[in-house]
């Protein structure tokens, strides 16, 4: 295409300062070009970059996990000090916990948008702000004639909620684009594995803190609790620490090459990036560098309704709405509600015969090592299973084994509830069938939910598709959390549990179906996954002799 008479170039092109590359059939082979340095990047050896990149995301996810579940012990404390009869009241139990999932899925749809808009790395950091603001906000929460603290929370964990849902697209679009072929699926099972840790640690702070208030809580009047009001804060507040660590490093993340080609169009800087994470670990803007910019697909409404109307793309992605939706059913259902589950049935539950102070510490200490128990025995081992098989044995396999078998968990533990909580042995088997559906939760849809979309779908809407397919999972939460606070009291205090259980695997077994839509992604590319024409996604014709500036 030739400049304008006035010399300019088109509107769309804005080159500047272009360099002589290589021809082919006389056009710059533009093409050839950017699928050489993709190529580099799907081959690339694993490097100190790759585990870089793994580190920074995942301690979003450990901080995303910590702020998410360290309410379901909180809540317990909360209730001692704030409640009617030192009990949340059943709103006010829901309010604290369910606010949070509402923001997330405002979060995931928005910060999922504005990383396809505005770049991944422009992104990175806004939604860790956020987290710390919000955090630091609960653990500073007042009450007053006007504000009642139960309130102050919700609000505080409603914009949590918003950053948590940023972080999900964009720590996992983020090392997708970055990882090689070969370790793609183990790079982003590794980021989501630190949600597993980011549990554990919510339990074994509770536990210290716990402990270390031992004696104080003891002299404590059991009617006011005052320490417990300064745990519950500590509880919470600690979560801005791994938050604020992680900060920095987000900010200095490089974009990655995928946007920077695909979506920026300045060819010359992403191979520049390329060569420097790939030889040097590093990143480096010149800002005095020449601009490249080239002609390719760009995002618009009507070619996003374009791409989705056709039946090969929004199948799988309305498949993965459903396939996360499903797993947060039940993995947030009983994962922010495991203090009552643990109460329920009897488990670690104090002796009838303590009172006072006593049985308040008791009660905190049991519900916080049943939390650990359950995420050693269950959560974590699970993701790291899927982490050894992911990429071999690949995504579908593991999702639908772990649908199936949560099924058959869920069916159990719901038929047969009241024969598994009769005797202090049976009670046990149940707590080894609950962390075996935490275990294949995890070695399961929990881990690869979050894979497939982010390697699917073409980098200009990756990041919103992940979003959409996110704020799926998360409104299956608050469904959850919704119905399980309305539903578990029927009959009874917990009586409906057992029936809870059989609606989940209800869900399980949807699920399983759902998945059987979806594509797999093991050691195929980024743009294979992509469903796109990638031969010339480049307008080569943008370019010529004639067009070429000194």
């Amino acid at each position: 295409m030739a400049p304008s008479a006035e010399g300019k170039i088109p509107l769309g092109i804005a080159v500047t300062q272009l360099p002589v590359l290589p021809k082919s059939s006389g056009t710059y082979n533009l093409n050839e070009r950017r699928q050489k340095m993709l190529e580099e990047v799907d081959k690339a050896k694993v490097s100190w970059f790759h585990v870089r990149v793994v580190l920074v995301a995942g301690a979003g996810f450990f901080t995303d996990a910590y702020d998410l579940f360290a309410i379901n012990i909180a809540a317990v404390m909360l209730g001692y000090v704030y409640g009617h009869n030192q009990k949340l009241s059943a709103n006010q139990d829901l309010g604290v916990k369910v606010a949070s999932p509402v923001g997330t899925v405002f979060g995931q749809l928005l910060f999922g948008w504005l990383a396809d808009v505005f770049g991944r790395k422009r992104m990175y950091g806004i939604e860790m702000m956020l987290i710390i603001v919000a955090t630091f906000g609960q653990a500073m929460a007042g009450q007053a004639h006007a504000a009642n603290i139960i309130g102050v929370l919700v609000v505080w964990r409603f914009i949590l909620g918003v950053g948590i849902g940023g972080d999900y697209p964009l720590s996992s679009v983020i090392p997708s684009e970055f990882a090689s072929t070969r370790i793609r699926g183990r790079m982003m099972v590794a980021v989501g594995a630190n949600q597993g840790w980011g549990q554990l640690a919510a339990a074994l702070t509770s536990f210290v803190i716990v402990s270390a208030y031992k004696s104080s809580l003891l002299r404590d009047d059991p009617l006011v609790l005052p320490h417990l009001d300064a745990m519950w804060r500590l509880l919470i507040g600690l979560g801005c620490v791994p938050g604020a660590v992680a900060l920095y490093f987000r900010l200095t993340i490089p974009e990655t090459p995928r946007f920077t080609v695909d979506v920026e169009r300045n060819v010359r800087q992403a191979a520049r990036d390329v060569d420097n994470f790939l030889t040097l670990g590093t990143h480096n803007i010149d800002p005095d560098a020449v601009v490249e910019r080239v002609r390719a697909p760009k995002a618009t409404k009507r070619d996003f309704v374009k791409f989705f109307s056709k039946r090969e793309n929004l199948v799988p992605l309305l498949g993965m709405c459903y396939s996360w939706f499903a797993i947060d059913v039940a993995f947030y259902g009983l994962g922010l509600n495991t203090s009552i589950i643990l109460q329920a049935i009897g488990f670690g539950s104090p002796s009838a015969d303590l009172k006072g102070s006593q049985a308040v510490y008791v009660n905190l200490k049991n519900i916080s090592v049943g939390n650990i128990i359950l995420s050693v025995a269950g959560l974590i081992p699970g993701v790291w299973t899927t982490f050894f098989l992911v990429d071999k044995w690949g995504r579908i396999p593991i999702q639908l084994l772990g649908f199936i078998m949560l099924t058959i968990l869920y069916l159990i533990m719901g038929f047969a509830y009241h024969p598994l909580t009769a005797t202090a042995a049976a009670r046990k088997v149940f707590v080894f069938l609950y962390c075996l559906s935490n275990y294949f939760s995890n070695f399961g849809p929990n881990s690869t939910v979050g894979v497939v979309p982010g390697e699917s779908f073409p980098t200009r809407y990756r990041s919103t598709a992940f979003g959409i397919a996110a704020a799926s999972g998360k409104l299956g939460a608050v469904v959850s959390q919704v119905g399980f606070g309305k539903l578990v009291n029927i009959g009874g205090p917990n009586a409906f549990v057992p029936h809870l259980l059989e609606i989940f695997a209800f869900f399980m077994l949807t699920g399983a179906m759902s998945t059987l839509v979806l594509k797999e992604g093991k050691r195929l590319t980024l743009e294979e996954l992509s469903n796109e024409q990638q031969d010339s996604f480049i307008d080569e014709s943008a370019y010529n002799e004639k067009s070429r500036l000194a």
